[in-house]
């Protein structure tokens, strides 16, 4: 049996069971064990696409998974069978594209698992058995269940974005919205020695959790008073709403830096421009990351990144289509794994 999690249309989203693969000799073979539902993977099931990723064939979904290796890749490189191990999830259709140095994350040859950016898409690791290159392999650190690793793909983003940022140390810090990377860039500023750290949400719930997390204050994201009184150093933006946008960019005082860390819908968005020219805030974007899930597998074991209740659900891989309901729900759940 290798179950799968397939997505082929909008609301069909199917639990079946593939061919094993057969690795190439530069391939591992892993056997998944847990992965994460991100939301790029419930805008398939939900609307045919994420972002202006297309949906147009059947795709299996997933990124963010650990396993052990099953079968090393047979010409030596990578880890041995038996080992705990992450996937990084890019790779490239093209080494030699142009990009900035040191920013392979910006390449235009970039590709991603479990992504409809391109024809044919790129299936994803929601898999049984899983083949994947052997340079795409993270070994978990003894010690470091696979079940808290579960979390390094998407707090690797966290990482990256509270990087983007630059010094945080001692400084206030706003962040909008508080789904699973909201909490990731809590705990990843907690860890980089962020000063106060505020928080906004449209759901109680979801506040709640990004407090237990470590947050300093929180402030329901209809009270449009309260978030413009923040006047924050720093702001990070994980909503992917126009709303959370302008919401980030009221709660920030004069010359500060806000990060786009949550994927806005395509096309044009109307923001409050007018106050972020007048304030001179510093906005950047933060798309995905590098290669920081070496340093956040290295956090995760050493416990000083500390994801407790980041993960609020687990499901057998057969009832995936109750485990994306419920990932779908931002008052109920928070990270949502799959289990094989």
């Amino acid at each position: 049996m290798n179950p799968s999690v397939v997505v082929h249309g909008v609301g069909d989203l199917r639990v079946e069971d593939r061919p094993a693969p057969e690795p190439a000799a530069h391939e591992a073979l892993v056997a998944i064990a847990y992965g994460g539902v991100c939301g790029s993977d419930l805008h398939y099931v939900s609307h045919g696409a994420a972002g202006e990723s297309v949906l147009r064939a059947p795709m299996v979904l997933g990124h963010e998974v650990v396993g052990v290796v099953e079968r090393a890749a047979a010409d030596g490189s990578g880890p041995a069978a038996g080992t705990p191990v992450a996937v990084h999830p890019a790779g490239t259709l093209d080494p030699h594209a142009p990009h900035p140095p040191g920013r392979p994350n910006l390449s235009p040859a970039g590709t991603y698992l479990g992504s409809a950016a391109r024809v044919p898409h790129t299936d994803g690791a929601f898999t049984g058995r899983f083949a994947v290159a052997a340079e795409k392999l993270r070994v978990v650190p003894e010690g470091l269940p696979l079940r808290t690793a579960a979390v390094a793909e998407p707090a690797a983003v966290a990482w990256h974005a509270v990087a983007r940022a630059g010094d945080v140390t001692g400084r206030r810090v706003l962040v909008v919205g508080c789904g699973p990377i909201g909490l990731l860039v809590v705990a990843v500023l907690r860890r980089a020695g962020a000063g106060e750290v505020v928080v906004t949400d449209l759901h109680a719930s979801a506040v709640e959790r990004a407090l237990a997390l470590g947050a300093d204050r929180g402030i329901v994201a209809t009270d449009g008073e309260a978030i413009a009184a923040v006047r924050a150093d720093v702001g990070f933006e994980s909503s992917g709403s126009p709303r959370g946008f302008a919401s980030a960019v009221a709660g920030l005082g004069p010359a500060a830096t806000l990060v786009l860390v949550g994927l806005l819908p395509p096309g044009d968005v109307a923001v409050p421009m007018a106050r972020a020219i007048t304030a001179e805030l510093d906005i950047r974007g933060s798309f995905r990351f590098v290669d920081e899930m070496g340093e956040v597998l290295g956090a995760l074991a050493d416990g000083s990144l500390r994801v407790d209740g980041v993960v609020t659900h687990e499901f057998a891989v057969v009832d995936a289509v109750e485990a994306f309901a419920v990932a779908a729900d931002a008052t109920a759940s928070g990270k949502v794994l799959l289990r094989w």
